[in-house]
């Protein structure tokens, strides 16, 4: 089933995998909100600088920036009552993981693009 799915962290530059999480999810027929602040536009699709810009909701935020960075975005992920946030590799640490526990955030520690059958690195 198509989920709307904000790539936080999205990325222009096609060799990070901010960029490689939009193309895969785009490739499985899901919406993909591109969210990060310094970016305006990530292939082709109006990215955005807080999932709080969104309009509607999402289904799905996969996360693609740093545990100190991420820390501050999981009030933003409750306040938007997003159901399920994916916390790539790289992108976890223990502060971060205490701090979803504590918002009741669901998060699942594991690669979202493996999850959903694809490679990061066949993009």
């Amino acid at each position: 089933m198509a989920k709307t799915v904000a790539v936080i962290g999205a990325s222009s530059d096609r060799s990070k995998f901010g960029n490689k999480a939009v193309r895969a999810f785009q490739a499985e027929g899901h919406s993909v909100i591109p969210v990060n602040p310094k970016e305006t536009t990530v292939e082709g699709l109006v990215a955005y600088r807080s999932v709080l810009e969104v309009p509607g909701t999402i289904d799905m935020a996969t996360v693609y920036v740093p545990p100190d960075v991420g820390i501050h975005l999981l009030a933003e992920f409750a306040k938007k009552g997003i159901p399920e946030v994916w916390i790539n590799p790289g992108a976890e640490s223990d502060a971060l993981v205490a701090e979803a526990a504590r918002l009741k955030l669901h998060i699942i520690q594991a690669c979202s693009v493996v999850a959903i059958g694809r490679s990061p690195y066949s993009f």
